[in-house]
């Protein structure tokens, strides 16, 4: 079956401390803004009401860059407390460990189905609309009567992690604030060895390391001093509190479901990307995980692991369908066939057998600030919502993965002024 047939059949039918959780999914709107309403959560999707929004920001960086609008780790914390004590349905607050600077690491549960789906944002603490889609989402879910909502609590259990990298989000920088002493003093067995290459001294705020490459499919990997520095076509280590949190939460999740079925990574990327086939700037690109295909063979490098790539991809084109049918501008994520990407959370986890997929919004703060908050929170939501309920409904199983790269592609416009230096994935 073709992606544009399925996509027209969809809109037509479109351990750690736990507390007893809905806060406003966006901060208050002010009543004079239709561009900043607040979202409806018992209407029967989580973007409602459908009223007109501003157009995405320019390709260029902005004059003003502040990102008072978002939430910070207290006030999310708060928040999702809220929701865990107010929700009309069960949600479940949970932190499942902590970050290096002390922050918990907090996680929402919603649902009772024996099938798993986790979404989290955040992993570069400057990717800030990440933690209002996967909490808006949570928000609806733990609110909604909808039939879909139903639908999604009956079949799935739901994970909603929004600020994953809090200590990162605090400084608004795309690293975790972690020196390496601190990693030699976890790991005294790497005190002759050259720094990781993901770690970075010189961060704009503080030293760090790109968490979003210090994961491994060996969950029971211990580092060792012979795979340092490493590079970026090398697995990670887990040298991290936070990778190490989230992978005891993978395994917890794998010892009660059996396995992990789905995770969804939110993020981030540079203000001038564009669909190549009409030159828009786009809202949000998706991706399946950057591990060559002919690596899966019985001589490749993953030949020992799980190949979930065609999983992912029909993951990816669902959130595709979600994006576009709402009106938002989506496309396939720049990926070359040989990109090789081991060590990020979602390639060690589909390495395992979970279907993974990338969001990457247009953007960041060093780019936008807080402009264009709620048409790319709304954006992500439409992606996630389509991918939650298509999982919930077996629906997702349609796509026909071979059509994946039938998808618009990226293209790259000329700025309209200087643009911040921006990482992506």
């Amino acid at each position: 079956m073709s992606l544009r047939r399925i996509t027209s059949r969809m809109a037509a039918g479109a351990g750690g401390v736990v507390l007893a959780v809905s806060a406003l999914a966006a901060p208050p709107a002010s009543a004079d803004d239709p561009n900043d309403p607040e979202p409806n959560v018992s209407g029967p999707i989580p973007n409602l009401p459908r009223i007109p929004i501003e157009d995405g920001p320019i390709c260029g960086t902005l004059p003003d860059t502040s990102i008072d609008e978002f939430r910070t780790y207290d006030e999310m914390t708060a928040d999702m407390q809220d929701l865990a004590d107010t929700a009309r349905f069960d949600v479940e607050l949970t932190s499942f460990g902590q970050s290096n600077q002390g922050r918990d690491l907090w996680m929402t549960r919603v649902g009772n189905g024996d099938r798993v789906f986790v979404m989290q944002g955040m992993i570069h603490g400057n990717e800030k609309v990440s933690p209002e889609a996967v909490f808006r989402m949570m928000d609806w879910l733990g609110n909604s009567n909808a039939r879909s909502a139903r639908v999604i609590r009956e079949e799935l259990t739901i994970i909603g992690i929004p600020q994953f990298n809090t200590d990162g989000g605090e400084l608004d920088q795309r690293q975790n604030a972690r020196t390496w002493q601190e990693t030699v003093d976890d790991f005294p067995r790497l005190a002759e060895t050259e720094p990781a290459w993901n770690y970075n001294p010189d961060a704009e705020e503080a030293p760090g390391f790109d968490v979003n490459r210090d994961f491994h499919p060996d969950l029971d990997y211990t580092p060792q001093p012979e795979d340092f520095p490493g590079d970026s076509a090398g697995f990670g280590w887990f040298i991290n509190p936070e990778s190490q949190a989230l992978r005891d939460l993978y395994l917890d999740l794998e010892d009660e479901f059996g396995q992990v079925d789905a995770f969804v990574d939110v993020h981030h990327q540079g203000p001038c990307v564009a669909r190549d086939d009409t030159e828009e700037l786009i809202d949000v690109s998706v991706d399946y995980p950057p591990l060559p295909d002919w690596e899966f063979d019985e001589d490749g490098k993953y030949a020992e692991y799980e190949d979930s790539q065609d999983a992912s991809r029909q993951l990816a084109m669902s959130a595709y369908a979600g994006i576009d049918d709402e009106g938002f501008l989506a496309n396939r994520y720049h990926h070359a066939p040989d990109r090789d990407i081991p060590g990020q959370a979602r390639s060690a986890f589909a390495l395992n057998g979970t279907a993974t997929v990338l969001f990457e919004i247009r953007g960041q703060t060093q780019h936008f600030g807080d402009e264009g908050r709620e048409r790319f929170t709304r954006a992500a939501v439409a992606g996630l919502y389509r991918m939650i309920y298509e999982s919930a409904t077996g629906e997702v199983d349609d796509y026909d993965p071979d059509a994946y790269d039938e998808l618009p592609g990226t293209t790259y416009l000329e700025p309209e002024n200087e643009v911040a230096p921006f990482v992506i994935d």
